[in-house]
């Protein structure tokens, strides 16, 4: 049965952030992922982890300067030390939250950077990181993100997100399917899905076109979760969504796969 972990930057934002964890718990979810702990002690995370009964699956490494429109600096010359500074700050907060995923941002395609030092560095960087990773029992995972929702993302199409992954190492790094973003760029969702499959470390999902909660757009999801299951996927899929109104009144869809 498909796994679903509530994305806590973005569901139950009725409550701050910290409240979120008991919110989640109490709609019947048993995991949470979110974008980004790092306004927040790992202490006081954990605490609410604990308290909840609730599995840290997944969060982001720092993406530079998130405010001002950077998404990740693994693909930027010049910021390698800053890249791997934050890679270490993510590996202590995944020690003390127990979180197996650490998802690496690609970044924004800096003006007159060439394809090839763009994937070369990127290649060298993920190398770096997920030996850290590994050494620590946490796997990386790279997101190809449509270009709509972020024109200029350097990693875009679930070919290219395999292709890095066969140039690091399958082992070492795995593949974030979104199919929020899948959908977007590529579309037949169920067959690129199992394609990848022997890739994917986590799943994500909202609804096309307006990023909302299952059922509000075109995607047949009930269809679509029987077939992720009958695929043999056993890991998460995290809940990253607009709730179109109250977090818990979208909540229908999310009924026959809820924690008894």
């Amino acid at each position: 049965m498909p796994r679903f972990a509530a994305n806590l930057s973005m569901m139950f934002n009725e409550v701050p952030f910290l409240d979120r964890f008991a919110a989640a718990r109490a709609a019947g979810f048993e995991a949470v992922e979110f974008l980004f702990p790092y306004e927040f002690a790992a202490k006081d995370i954990a605490a609410r982890l604990m308290d909840n009964g609730l599995q840290q699956v997944l969060f982001n490494a720092p993406p530079g300067d998130w405010a001002n429109g950077e998404r990740g600096t693994a693909s930027l010359p010049g910021r390698q030390q800053e890249f791997r500074d934050g890679i270490l700050k993510a590996l202590d907060y995944a020690g003390e939250l127990g979180c197996p995923r650490i998802h690496v941002m690609a970044g924004m395609v800096p003006p007159g950077v060439s394809q090839g030092t763009l994937t070369c560095l990127y290649a060298i960087n993920l190398a770096w990181a997920t030996e850290k990773a590994i050494a620590q029992g946490v796997k990386c995972v790279i997101e190809p993100i449509n270009q709509r929702d972020m024109p200029g993302y350097a990693l875009t199409g679930v070919a290219n997100g395999i292709a890095a992954i066969e140039a690091v190492g399958p082992d070492r790094l795995g593949l974030q399917f979104d199919l929020y973003h899948t959908q977007i760029t590529e579309g037949d969702l169920v067959p690129r899905m199992k394609a990848a499959l022997p890739y994917i470390a986590h799943m994500q999902v909202a609804d096309t076109p307006g990023r909302n909660e299952p059922g509000t757009g075109e995607v047949n999801w009930d269809f679509v979760f029987r077939e992720i299951d009958a695929a043999g996927y056993r890991g998460w899929i995290g809940c990253e969504y607009r709730p179109k109104g109250e977090t818990n009144a979208g909540l229908g869809w999310f009924q026959p796969w809820r924690a008894k």
